[in-house]
Order: structure tokens, then C-alpha cells, then sequence
């Protein structure tokens, strides 16, 4: 078998895999479940965070994020330039970037891959082995002994590994994943016009003394010549309300702190970066249901609203205290609460100052954020 055809081959392998709900302990999810391509890979409803474990009745503790364009992603960077968070952001002044997921913890796609299968919230398989043994039984072990070589099944971690990156190669290379079919695509092509309401939005997404969205969501397009991703793949503090429908949150000790736990293990004893959470791509964020780390917010609206808002006013998004006054920035402990942006525009405004954006400009932005859903089809001149 080529080289072309052993790729085309563990990439069709792959696809299987990730769309197979037989490797779930309930046998009725798969990764596509959580991960749909009609829904750009994210989750087809607006739960907060979704349903799974053996009976289906479980939830995690974050919200699922899209698995569409991981181009041009790279390591977490502390994994291999500097001994710790404090070293890193001490040279260059820069938060940590890279990885994959929410808290960047994964290195790699096949790494990701491996973690819902064996999460009791999720497709909940006690072990690696039980995955494997699922997968001997799977309609397509002949091909994955294909793939593979004939005695794979033998070695049940080696098994696994493959599997998992055989998921890898479907998600790095499976065009759907990637397929730069939007509007601002096209634009970007010099092929058609942007409406002058999404014109306004866009100029509203880029100001700096306004939205000053491309600080994070980078308009930047990519070493290979491809068009922007909308995420310089850094991590921020947003400070996001806590998501009361979150079942860990009932705990009033619990706090989901991104790059230092409870999920990432290596990073605990460093504080710097307590309560910073991946920035996402925006390309089809118009299509979700969920936003955010912990899935607070159901609508895009709400969404900007709250980042517009958070500072100009709080009582709209926190809870108060015994004492009456406001309990801003509760879902990270009172003593981190330093960490979440108060520096970046519009971040940096006060209780009574006017919002970045009102509500007609939040129009506008949506406007704009729409054209970059994929599946977008050129008019035809006449």
C-alpha cells in the first residue's frame, strides 16, 4: 500500500471510528455526537454541557467546543520553551498559547480523541482495554487490520494509540473540517460584498478602542496563505458568571480554573494563570448554542452582551453578596480573582460608564459574525 493510499486509508478509517456509537458505554453516542458535522463539529443543541455516561444520564462539567479548524495550532507552549507560566509571561509578556482544548492539556489531536472515551460523563468506557475490545467487534476491524497489520488487535495499547490517531488524521485532514465556505471567505476573494450593516459590524469586531475583538479573535491569516481562523490560540481570564446548571457547581468549593485544574494536573501549583480558558475560533459561532468554557450563555447575543457589559454593569450578570454588594467574577475563588482581564479594551471600563457597544452596534456585530458561518454560496452574475 502507498504512502497516498495508507493515508487515504487510516483517514477513512478514522471517519468510522469518530462516528461510531457502539464505542460507548451506552451505545448511544460517538464522538460525533458532541462533535457534529452539520453543526460545524460542536454540539447540535444548546445545552450547556452534554449528556452522556452509561445511562445517558450524566453531564460533564464544560461545555463542547468545535473540533473545526485546528489548522496551524501548535504544543502549549511551556511544554517546550520555558520550565513554568512565570518564567514565560516574565520574558516575553504574553500569555500562554497552543494545545488543544478548553485548558490546552492535550498536545496532540489523537491525545484529545482519547478522553471522552474513557470520561464516566462522556462515552464512559472503564478502560482501554474495554475500547479495544469494542473495536474488534466494530464492522470495520478488517480494515483496521488493513490499516494496521493483521495482528494488531494483539497489543490493546498499541491498538488504542492507533485508534486515536486515526482520529487525528480524519480531523487534520477531512476537508469538512476546514472548509473555508463562508462569506468573509468569499469577500476575502474579492467576491462578493459585505452588506453594509455586516460592513459596520466588522469595523465595530476590529476597532480597538471599542469591541478590539482581533486582540484575541486575530484577523491574521495563516503561514500557508489560508484565511484567518479567529483565535490567536491564546488563553484569557474573561471571568465568566458561574453556570449554576453545571451539577459540580453545587458545590460551592468547586471552581473550574482552566490552565491549573481541576482537569490539567501539571499546572495546579502555579497560580499566574488561574481561571484562563482556551480562545476559541469564531467561524460558525453564530451556529452554536452554548458559549463559553461553562456553556453560561445560549445565545450569541447575550454573549457579547455580557462582554460589553461585564464592567459597565455587573449587577446584570453577577449575583450579590450577603453583604449586598456584588459578587463579580464568582466562578473563580475570591483570591484569583486578580487574574481575569481588567486591561484589555472594553474590558477596562466602570460600573456607570457607557458600554462599548449598544444595542444596535450589537446588531451590527452579529451582522458580521454571521458571515462567518461556512456554506455560503457566491451569487451567480448576470
Amino acid at each position: 500500500m502507498s504512502d497516498a493510499a495508507a493515508t487515504a486509508a487510516t483517514i477513512a478509517l478514522g471517519k468510522k471510528i469518530f462516528f461510531d456509537q457502539s464505542l460507548s458505554a451506552s451505545g448511544r453516542i460517538s464522538c460525533a455526537s458532541c462533535h457534529d458535522p452539520k453543526h460545524a463539529y460542536a454540539p447540535p443543541n444548546n445545552l450547556s454541557v452534554q449528556l452522556g455516561g452509561p445511562h445517558m444520564a450524566s453531564l460533564g462539567s464544560r461545555a463542547a467546543p468545535s473540533l473545526a479548524y485546528h489548522l496551524n495550532q501548535t504544543p502549549i507552549w511551556y511544554k517546550e520553551r520555558a520550565s513554568s507560566f512565570v518564567e514565560r509571561i516574565t520574558e516575553t509578556d504574553s500569555p500562554p498559547f497552543g494545545g488543544f482544548g478548553w485548558d490546552g492539556r492535550f498536545n496532540k489531536l489523537s491525545q484529545q480523541a482519547g478522553f471522552p472515551l474513557l470520561n464516566a460523563d462522556e462515552m464512559a468506557n472503564p478502560s482501554i482495554e474495554a475500547v479495544v475490545d469494542k473495536l474488534t467487534r466494530a464492522s470495520y476491524a478488517e480494515d483496521f487490520r488493513k490499516v494496521f497489520g493483521a495482528t494488531i488487535f494483539t497489543n490493546k495499547q498499541q491498538a488504542y494509540a492507533q485508534a486515536m490517531k486515526a482520529i487525528e488524521q480524519f480531523e487534520l485532514h477531512d476537508p469538512s473540517f476546514y472548509p473555508f465556505t463562508s462569506k468573509f471567505d468569499a469577500y476575502l476573494d474579492d467576491k462578493v460584498k459585505l452588506s453594509t450593516q455586516e460592513e459596520r459590524g466588522l469595523k465595530l469586531f476590529v476597532d480597538p478602542k471599542g469591541g478590539n475583538c482581533t486582540s484575541c479573535h486575530t484577523l491574521e491569516s495563516g503561514a500557508d496563505g489560508s484565511h484567518p481562523l479567529f483565535t490567536n490560540h491564546q488563553f484569557e481570564a474573561i471571568g465568566v458568571p458561574r453556570n449554576n446548571k453545571i451539577p459540580a457547581n453545587k458545590d460551592a468549593s468547586y471552581y473550574d480554573m482552566g490552565l491549573c485544574g481541576p482537569l490539567r494536573k501539571d499546572q495546579q501549583s502555579d497560580k499566574t494563570f488561574c481561571g484562563m480558558f482556551k480562545t476559541p475560533t469564531l467561524r460558525n459561532v453564530a451556529t452554536r448554542g452554548a458559549f463559553f468554557h461553562n456553556g453560561r450563555f445560549s445565545t450569541l447575543k447575550e454573549t457579547l452582551e455580557f462582554y460589553v457589559q461585564r464592567d459597565t454593569n455587573p449587577e446584570k450578570w453577577y449575583p450579590k453578596n450577603k453583604d449586598g454588594g456584588i459578587d463579580k467574577f464568582n466562578d473563580l475563588p475570591p483570591a484569583l480573582r486578580a487574574n481575569v482581564d481588567i486591561v484589555d479594551e472594553p474590558l477596562t471600563r466602570k460600573k456607570g460608564d457607557k458600554p462599548a457597544w449598544n444595542a444596535a452596534e450589537i446588531n451590527e456585530v452579529i451582522a458580521f459574525l454571521k458571515t462567518l458561518n461556512d456554506g455560503y454560496s457566491v451569487p451567480k452574475k448576470r
